[in-house]
């Protein structure tokens, strides 16, 4: 998968596609963990001061090592 957007030259939807395109949800929790790994929030909740261009793709990631 290619690197996040930028928050300086992107938009919000493509930040947002980008969050639904590497974080997809399969509706199969046991088989997937992506929820676990975001303390139970789904990944556009769970990044969504990446999405609104107040805080960088790597700041939030970090913040759910």
């Amino acid at each position: 998968m290619d690197t996040a957007p930028e928050i300086n030259h992107s938009t919000v939807e493509e930040r947002r596609n980008y969050i639904k395109q590497r974080f997809p949800c399969i509706a199969d929790c046991d088989m997937c963990g992506i929820c676990t790994v975001f303390h139970g929030k789904d990944a556009e909740l769970a990044y969504e001061a990446y999405i609104c261009g107040e805080r960088s793709f790597e700041d939030v990631s970090a913040d759910y090592r």
